[in-house]
């Protein structure tokens, strides 16, 4: 991720004038801070029994340790976006990047459970605030072929960082002799924070509105109640119960609903919404975020899913398990740059593809769990679970950079972080959402019977869910043009450094028309 992976200089000398030439600096400290922050959303998990045994907590507080940090993670998205767009996306991500460092620090140092959900909950916040800055920074400071590439990259840093967390977490637990060694899943993001911080303050180009405009805060409470109970009812299911969640979703649909009449309402009396009007509506936009969150809603799944399986039923390691989802970690890394070079000529059906070969993985994955494995002997389960694991891991790193890049193709740069905020808020849910209903799938089946069959089904789910992506996919190819987004928007990124009110109000207006 140096310089000497862009294009020559003929092609940087068609960019425009005020690019960066620190951009691909800039990429590296952007995608090593999205990767710590990620991480940290599955990392944890293998760490929780040696919590439970460490500080005596609870199945209740565990479950907060991990709740809380995705909760507070997909709260904080919309707002920290509008805010970079406002106030510069350098320095809204150095806050957040110093607010997950000192919450990754109190976790590591936590003497007891409250503690611990505590500082994770203020790590959440950190990684929320941060986590928009970074796409809204590669998609204005990259254009063209380099855009695809650096997206590409993006990808594979997602990719990796969730199917590699519970490796890495086996790691530390397993090989360093430490009996609190549970405590060094937080404490190694701190010096990757450190240098993070110091090559950010010095590379990321402050650019920003010129504008600096008050936050929508009824905006923000009316998203935060929407959001949070969404993701807390559905996370927090089992101890709610069945008519409580229900409430609270209700609630969280009247909430969205009043989010959405309170933002016409507020840039119609001339405010910078939270979320401009229309936003979804912008041409490739809608789509890309309803395929990113069914998507984000399987994906996240499969990896829960196998990981209790090959532990509780076959009588794996937590390191065992982390070994045998890494060849679609492996297969994930090396598609997504990959793709980033094909985007601009082949557009979403790129994408359609992608998600293809991730169902055709998944169902992959059940004829060998169904069929083969007994056959052979379930010793045998990890071994024969390479091959679907690189055709899912391949498909995954060929839908996650593009749909980004396509998605954000046409936001006006201004609203670059607000857009990369919703984008990322509804990856959030359909995770949560996701990983709820495949996971009480699971565990239903597999207290009424066989494991097996409950791994199964699970992935039927999970398949059903990205093939709903798929479908979306395939209605935009149609009725869309297959090969947008790829391309620059001279109108846009040339007033994307523009000053004063009458510019937003001039970029609404040309959303609007564009968004029919």
């Amino acid at each position: 991720m140096t310089d000497s992976s862009a294009p020559p200089s003929s092609t940087a000398g068609a960019q425009a004038p005020d690019v960066d030439p620190n951009r691909w600096r800039v990429l590296t400290v952007c995608l090593v801070t999205g990767f710590m922050t990620l991480l940290d959303v599955s990392i944890v998990n293998v760490a929780l029994p040696s919590i439970a045994q460490g500080l005596g907590a609870s199945g209740s507080e565990l479950q907060w340790v991990v709740t809380g940090y995705a909760v507070v993670f997909g709260l904080a998205l919309v707002p920290a976006g509008r805010l970079g767009d406002s106030f510069g996306r350098k320095k809204i991500f150095l806050v957040g990047l110093v607010l997950f460092t000192l919450g990754s620090l109190a976790c590591g140092l936590a003497p007891d459970p409250g503690t611990l959900i505590a500082a994770r909950i203020f790590q959440g916040l950190g990684a929320g605030i941060l986590n928009p800055q970074i796409t809204a920074i590669i998609n204005s400071e990259f254009r063209g072929a380099e855009r695809g590439k650096a997206f590409g990259r993006f990808g594979a840093v997602v990719g990796l960082s969730t199917a590699v967390g519970p490796l890495l977490g086996g790691l530390l637990i397993t090989l360093v002799p430490w009996d609190e060694s549970w405590r060094l899943v937080f404490l190694v993001n701190l010096p990757v924070a450190v240098v993070a911080f110091a090559l950010g303050l010095k590379l990321i180009s402050d650019r920003s509105s010129a504008e600096r405009t008050r936050l929508d805060w009824v905006g923000t409470v009316l998203l935060a109640i929407a959001v949070g109970l969404v993701l807390g009812a559905v996370q927090e299911r089992s101890v709610l119960g069945p008519a409580i969640v229900v409430g609270a979703l209700v609630v969280a649909v009247a909430a969205f609903w009043g989010f959405a009449a309170w933002e016409r309402r507020y840039a119609a009396a001339g405010h910078l919404p939270l979320a401009r009007p229309g936003l979804l509506k912008t041409p490739g936009f809608g789509p890309g975020v309803l395929v990113g969150g069914l998507f984000f809603g399987g994906f996240i799944a499969i990896f829960f899913t196998v990981t209790l399986y090959l532990q509780d039923s076959l009588g794996y390691s937590a390191l065992e398990a982390g070994l045998t989802q890494s060849p679609f970690a492996l297969a994930s890394a090396v598609a997504a740059p990959w793709a980033g070079k094909r985007v601009a000529a082949q557009g979403r059906t790129l994408i359609v593809r992608g998600l293809g070969m991730v169902v055709v993985g998944l169902l992959l994955v059940i004829g060998v769990v169904e069929l083969v494995a007994p056959a052979v002997g379930d010793g045998w389960t990890g071994l024969l679970l390479v091959a679907p694991f690189l055709l899912t891991g391949f498909g995954s790193g060929t839908v996650i950079g593009p749909n980004v890049n396509l998605s954000l193709a046409n936001i006006d740069p201004r609203d670059a972080g607000s857009a990369s905020g919703v984008f990322q808020t509804f990856q959030r849910v359909g995770s949560g959402i996701g990983l709820a209903v495949v996971s009480a799938v699971f565990l239903a089946v597999s207290d009424a019977g066989d494991p097996r069959d409950a791994l199964s089904i699970a992935l039927g789910a999970s398949a059903l869910l990205v093939l709903a992506a798929l479908v979306v996919a395939v209605w935009d190819v149609r009725h869309g043009n297959p090969a947008d987004g790829s391309s620059d928007q001279p109108s846009h990124r040339s007033s994307g450094r523009s000053s004063g009110r009458g510019a937003h109000e001039g970029a609404d207006d040309g959303t609007r028309s564009s968004a029919g």
